[in-house]
């Protein structure tokens, strides 16, 4: 069964904190789908991959370049649906659509604390989750790094 993972971003943005998380997820050997609502998010997140640090970056591709995604160990996407590069996990960015999410070994669920509508959203979604039964955790962002809530 799924497990869904919320990451309640505070201290810094997600395009810092998205690198380092998808740095563990992949040294662990896991694929990654990241899904976003708007072309400006996956842009930002395209960046950010690609920049993070001075002496490394993350190989990946997006949604609409000439790369195969199958081939992308993380893949960017703005697609409601489909699993493009075989990902075990999934990565929800502004509470993009999920309604594939039972079809990843984990769900990561990452949203904006300092942005009223983010935090509703996320615990609408919560609520929703809890009353299917699916297994949910929460990990709130400290200044050393993700403590978990619940």
């Amino acid at each position: 069964m799924t497990e869904v993972s919320f990451y309640h971003l505070q201290s810094e943005p997600i395009e810092r904190a998205l690198p380092r998380l998808l740095e563990k997820v992949r040294e662990r050997g896991f694929r990654v789908l990241v899904r976003g609502a708007t072309e400006e998010r996956i842009e930002t997140l395209d960046e950010a991959l690609w920049t993070y640090r001075d002496a490394s970056f993350l190989a990946h591709g997006r949604a609409g370049d000439t790369l195969d995604p199958a081939e992308q160990p993380i893949f960017l996407t703005l697609e409601a649906e489909g699993n493009a590069n075989d990902a075990t996990i999934l990565v929800l960015t502004e509470d993009a659509a999920a309604d594939d999410a039972t079809e990843y070994e984990r769900c990561l669920y990452m949203f904006d604390g300092n942005d009223d509508a983010a935090l509703t959203a996320a615990r609408t979604r919560w609520k929703a989750l809890k009353e299917n039964d699916i297994p949910v955790s929460y990990y709130q962002q400290t200044e050393n790094g993700w403590e978990k809530k619940a």
